[in-house]
């Protein structure tokens, strides 16, 4: 008797497990939570990134940089009369083409061989009105403090039908290079995002949109390349992980 009853018991646990399996291999495949302990984070259980500063020196194209470029091609007509950029202009000339009459490049401090401004989007020093048909800030608020000044005063800078064109990190590391230059301060929500526009254009001028999903933050903050993942993998999105941050504002016509 004893012995059918340990039969029975055992029976009774490899049933148990078998369905534990099963269910595991179920969820597995239909893209729900696997049962606690067993994930396999495989080369993302570790405690460094795969790659540093954002996927720089790793090869192939950087996951933020195609959601930027992604925003910038959808609204490339708005690159056009008078633009102004921040740094550099290899956005305006890449997107900008032969709609552009004037390429301004905005830096803080003097000696920048590109610049053909030197002001300051906080302080609004150096920053005409009423001047420019686009603006361009990619990846640019996110290392300004003063970040209500700052959208204050690029709103204030486009003229009447003017387009700034906007992407901040949601989610991201911090860039070191730009912290120890002149700091990096915030990852904006969409919600946030729209606020601070808001504050100074009508509500429905302001376009505000995310990019990216939980597979994607991840990636690309392992510093990994929009190479190794699948178009489908790079294009879902997932509201609550937003990598991306972008806004299309326009100042309204007087």
């Amino acid at each position: 008797m004893s012995q059918m009853k340990q039969q029975i018991e055992s029976r009774a646990a490899q049933l148990l497990r078998a369905s534990r399996e099963m269910i595991k291999r179920t969820a597995e495949s239909a893209g729900g939570t696997p049962p606690m302990g067993s994930v396999r984070f495989g080369s993302f259980r570790r405690t460094t990134p795969i790659a540093e500063s954002f996927g720089y020196g790793r090869g192939g194209t950087r996951i933020g940089r195609h959601y930027v470029n992604r925003f910038v091609a959808a609204h490339a007509d708005d690159i056009r009369g008078r633009v102004l950029e921040i740094g550099d202009n290899h956005v305006t000339k890449a997107f900008g083409g032969d709609r552009v009459t004037q390429s301004d490049v905005l830096h803080a401090e003097p000696g920048n061989p590109q610049a053909t401004v030197v002001g300051d989007l906080a302080t609004g020093q150096g920053v005409s009105t009423d001047t420019y048909d686009c603006i361009i800030l990619t990846q640019v608020l996110q290392h300004i403090f003063d970040i209500h000044a700052a959208v204050a005063h690029t709103c204030a800078a486009l003229r009447p039908g003017g387009v700034v064109l906007a992407t901040n990190l949601g989610l991201g590391q911090v860039s070191r290079y730009d912290a120890d230059l002149w700091g990096d301060y915030w990852r904006l929500t969409p919600q946030v995002t729209r606020r601070l526009f808001e504050e100074h254009l009508p509500g429905d001028c302001v376009e505000v949109a995310s990019c990216g999903n939980v597979l994607t933050a991840t990636a690309f903050l392992h510093g990994l390349s929009l190479e190794e993942l699948t178009e489908q993998e790079i294009d879902y999105h997932d509201p609550d992980y937003p990598v991306i941050v972008t806004v299309r504002a326009r100042k309204p016509l007087q």
